[in-house]
């Protein structure tokens, strides 16, 4: 089921790491959130790899919530390995940033990338912002997990 499956949130900054987390639990978002920190941290995690070594590899993220300015691997570097990957292709990513280049915007979406939010500066924007990420994305949106084994 889509609310027992965790969050991938890949961030480097602490304050937008707690802001979203804060927003969650504002939205009554109950997934478990794992937390990467840079772009090999995440790549670790969804391939079983490195620190995550020994995961279980059946317990996907429901999503993947994505920056793009990240130590070591930039975010569009792991968005593009997420796509190349045989079970990590399909999982939803939305890019969510502070970059406002039309290149990232564009490059993004290149790379697969499902949708492409800015970070809203205002605390109670992005609130509502991730209030309304959380509700398309873990209880509208039809997922290949629930494709494949119906909805209940």
């Amino acid at each position: 089921m889509a609310m027992d499956r965790p969050i991938l949130l890949i961030e480097d900054n602490p304050d937008d790491e707690a802001l979203t987390l804060r927003a969650f639990g504002k939205n009554g978002i109950t997934n478990p959130v794992v937390i990467a920190r840079d772009g090999v941290e995440a790549i670790d995690y969804l391939n079983g790899t490195g620190t995550h070594a020994g995961r279980d590899l059946t317990v996907m993220p429901v999503l993947i919530l994505l920056d793009l300015k990240l130590p070591r691997i930039d975010g569009l570097e792991v968005l593009r390995r997420i796509r190349a990957g045989e079970h990590t292709a399909l999982l939803p990513v939305v890019v969510l940033t502070t970059s406002r280049e039309t290149r990232d915007l564009q490059q993004a979406y290149r790379l697969g990338a499902n949708s492409y939010i800015r970070k809203p500066v205002d605390y109670e924007r992005f609130i509502q912002v991730v209030g309304q990420l959380g509700v398309y994305w873990l209880t509208i949106n039809e997922t290949t997990e629930t494709a494949a084994h119906g909805p209940y």
